[in-house]
């Protein structure tokens, strides 16, 4: 699957919201600091895996619209990908 460059982007901030993370903790920040750029990363890393599973939950849709199959296994492979992430 070909994933769009807008997620590739998604996940470099995180990475650097991670490394801010990190510096927070060597610089001994405070914890509530620390966690609220904890659940931001939390909320993009939910917001990616939802872009993901999204657009492939699409992609395949439209496949088996061309090809005259049934959606249904490809809604519930979606629906189970989102509920591993919780």
């Amino acid at each position: 699957m070909q994933y769009d460059r807008s997620v590739v982007n998604r996940l470099k901030r995180i990475e650097g919201q991670a490394r801010g993370v990190i510096r927070m903790m060597d610089e001994e920040k405070g914890c509530k600091d620390v966690v609220t750029q904890l659940s931001a990363m939390r909320a993009a890393i939910d917001r990616a895996i939802l872009y993901v599973v999204g657009n492939n939950m699409e992609h395949c849709i439209r496949e088996n619209i061309e090809s005259g199959n049934d959606n249904d296994e490809v809604i519930k492979e979606a629906i189970n990908l989102l509920l591993k992430t919780r």
